[in-house]
């Protein structure tokens, strides 16, 4: 059943702000609300137009563009782009000034969308299981590793680095920008944007693009051959993610994790209320859906 417009610029408004905070992805956001799937799909699409106007094959470009729904991806980007340009400054600040109570209320939010995500799986079984565990065991230890930087890297590093970080647009659980980080490579994409560097910026835009469209196609793939197992491997990713929103002792900064010393209770009752927050709402959603499922 297609989720009417206004429903999905909401969804948009959501991933956006989600997109704003380092550690936390959009793709959190669209698998809790039940419109990943469908994101996947029409970046396919895309990514399909994108390859037939490669290849000067105007009718296969028209006709995937043709399958993409409108109604879909414009409210999308709509609500993403109004969460970008509305909270971005008012989330930075708070992440500055309150950085481990930031941090809480967003390790609440992404435990609760672990929880809520759960029932996406259709049908769990051991080999599943094992999936999520692994998974969220190597996004853990992964994420803890940051490059101390690349001098003077060649051209082709930068369509490298692209090529990997734009798929974590597109992944739940982690943000493109901790990928260039761990990849020693932040401060240097960061500067040739701020500098203009142009062949470097279009390199790097175009490693992006290739990641992207190669990536999407893949995940198309596995969501429609291998749903379950690729979704619990999902709820892997966001549950390693949390790592980097452990609050003590640096809030969203560093990836050290420490018992509390102080400023305890305020980041433990933010983090329970994100939870609460996040798993009430999914769990009625998750049940809107399949009510509406069985009606159709």
């Amino acid at each position: 059943m297609p989720h009417k417009p206004a429903s999905v610029f909401a969804r948009g408004f959501l991933m956006g702000s989600a997109d704003i905070v380092p550690g936390v992805s959009g793709g959190t956001v669209a698998l809790v609300t039940g419109i990943y799937e469908e994101l996947i799909d029409t970046v396919s699409l895309f990514a399909a137009a994108a390859g037939h106007l490669l290849r000067f094959d105007l009718a296969g470009t028209w006709d995937r563009l043709r399958e993409i729904r409108w109604l879909f991806i414009l409210p999308l980007g709509a609500g993403i782009l109004l969460a970008l340009l509305s909270l971005a400054r008012a989330i930075e600040h708070l992440l500055d000034t309150e950085p481990v109570r930031m941090a809480g209320l967003f390790f609440g939010l992404v435990a609760g969308s672990v929880a809520a995500a759960l029932p996406r799986v259709k049908q769990w079984d051991s080999m599943r299981a094992v999936v999520l565990l692994l998974v969220g065991v190597a996004a853990f230890f992964l994420l803890g590793f940051r490059s101390s930087g690349v001098a003077d890297p060649p051209l082709w590093a930068y369509f490298l680095a692209g090529a990997i970080a734009i798929c974590a647009m597109i992944l739940p659980g982690i943000s493109g920008s901790f990928i260039l980080l761990m990849l020693g490579m932040y401060d240097l994409v960061l500067g040739a944007v701020n500098d203009r560097q142009l062949a470097t910026v279009a390199v790097f835009a175009t490693g992006c693009a290739i990641g992207l469209m190669l990536f999407s196609q893949v995940l198309h793939w596995a969501l429609h051959h291998h749903h379950d197992t690729v979704v619990a491997g999902l709820i892997g990713l966001m549950l390693g993610s949390l790592r980097v929103l452990w609050p003590w002792p640096e809030g969203t900064a560093g990836t050290t994790m420490t018992m509390p010393q102080d400023d305890v209770v305020v980041p433990i009752l933010l983090a329970v209320t994100g939870f609460v927050v996040v798993a009430g709402f999914a769990l009625v959603a998750f049940r809107v859906e399949r009510a509406a499922e069985r009606v159709a």
